[in-house]
């Protein structure tokens, strides 16, 4: 059977403002590969009729599969629903069983239903209803049979446009709500159901190797060439590449997809060993607190030109609270010395920025939290007080363990945010590779 072609189309005028992240695309596509349907397509546009039909009906006549997202609301500039049936000619009414959860919903809550909710009462006819687990905007699904159907135009002032599209076989358009919370649940829990029950999915892996440390064209040129033999056999291999941090994707379709995934994987492990971090979803963070936990060890943090930055990023793992007992951010250099005893004649001879600053902030932290690690960041984030001995961008990172004291310095040319960021992954993996 040939692949599904799936295509998205992101409503919403706060995306394209720029107002609003559009997370949809990226989790939708993530999931949609999961089940092996690849995304070929997607679209964001704003909330206008035009816009929204024009994206609605150019998909139709490509895709086998169309989810929309968002525009299914209560407010005036939710009207996904009414110009979708428009479109296909289909009128919209009531179903009583959405009306009952948007009563009960409210009523959970002991606050009154707004009036407006009644629009999102109505659903095309002959759709699927997705009641809405954690809002009152259900989600819906039409089937559209193979054969000719003309696109109607209505209140979107469109021009009449009677070409058929006849698709090779039956079509379906979903549309979801925009609400993260209310559209990831709704798709695994009722979209997925479907999308199994309908279409017949080819097998397709994915597995994303992460590293750190290493460039994205220096990745590439190590593992490249001998890569190429499992390439002509049919494995995929794409590189993304963030600050501080590249991924090497490794795909493939088909009956032979788990072994040349797997053979790939096996691959690139070896080339590149210690500075891969984890696998598909592993964050650098949450690597740092497993291998703490795991040998029953614990961190303590002294934080100057990152502000904090990487506290926030220990602090989002779950779990955290075992490993982590603390950090000082000492961006004063009398912060230094009250919190972490650094000698004032050591600031005064090297400098806040100094190699045995680094050293003494590591080995005040450690001493102040009892922690069998600490690591100690200080740097000129920039972008003035650089020297010419000590440009923006210097750092020196210090990691202090029962053993010893070691310092490493950096030169990272970045914004200030960006700069933050490389510094507190350069920070966490020399921890990880201490604990290999």
């Amino acid at each position: 059977m040939p692949p599904v072609n799936v295509e998205l189309v992101n409503t919403g005028s706060e995306l394209m403002l720029g107002r609003v992240l559009n997370t949809h695309q990226q989790w939708l596509c993530r999931r949609l590969a999961d089940l092996g349907h690849v995304v070929t397509r997607q679209v964001a546009i704003a909330d206008t009729g035009s816009a929204i039909q024009q994206a609605v009906r150019e998909a139709l006549g490509r895709a086998d599969l169309i989810i929309t997202t968002g525009g299914l609301g209560p407010t005036s500039d939710d009207i996904t629903r009414e110009l979708i049936a428009n479109l296909l000619g289909k009128k919209l009414v009531e179903n009583l069983d959405v009306r009952a959860h948007i009563e009960n919903f409210f009523s959970q809550r002991g606050r009154p239903r707004p009036a407006q909710t009644s629009v999102e009462t109505l659903v095309p006819e002959g759709a699927e209803v997705f009641l809405n687990a954690t809002g009152t905007a259900p989600g819906l699904a039409i089937k559209i049979g193979a054969g000719s159907w003309e696109l109607k135009a209505g209140k979107a002032g469109l021009l009449p446009d009677t070409s058929p599209v006849s698709p090779a076989s039956p079509q379906w358009l979903v549309m979801l709500p925009g609400p993260p919370r209310e559209l990831r649940p709704m798709f695994d829990h009722q979209v997925v159901p479907l999308l199994q029950h309908v279409y017949a999915a080819e097998v397709f892996i994915c597995r994303t190797l992460r590293t750190t440390g290493i460039g994205e064209s220096r990745v590439q040129e190590f593992v490249e060439a001998d890569l190429q033999p499992l390439v002509r056999r049919g494995l995929e291999i794409g590189y993304c590449a963030r600050p501080g941090a590249v991924d090497v994707r490794l795909t493939a379709s088909g009956a032979d997809a788990r072994q040349l995934v797997g053979e790939g994987e096996a691959l690139v492990q070896s080339i590149l060993g210690a500075s891969i971090f984890g696998l598909d979803d592993d964050e650098l963070e949450n690597v740092v607190v497993q291998r703490l936990t795991a040998r029953k060890q614990t961190l303590a943090l002294a934080e100057s030109c990152t502000g904090g930055a990487i506290a926030q990023r220990i602090t989002d793992v779950p779990g955290a609270s075992e490993v982590f007992l603390g950090g000082v951010v000492s961006y004063a250099n009398s912060a230094k010395e009250t919190l972490l005893g650094v000698n004032p004649e050591t600031l005064r001879q090297y400098g806040a920025v100094s190699e045995a600053v680094a050293r003494e902030m590591a080995l005040g932290a450690r001493k102040k939290f009892n922690s069998d690690y600490a690591l100690a960041v200080t740097g000129i984030a920039g972008p003035g007080g650089g020297t010419p001995e000590k440009p923006v961008g210097t750092v020196f990172i210090a990691l202090a363990s029962s053993a010893r004291v070691e310092v490493k310095q950096f030169l990272n040319f970045w914004d200030r945010p960006t700069f933050k960021q490389v510094t507190a992954t350069q920070s966490l993996d020399w921890l990880r590779q201490a604990m290999l």
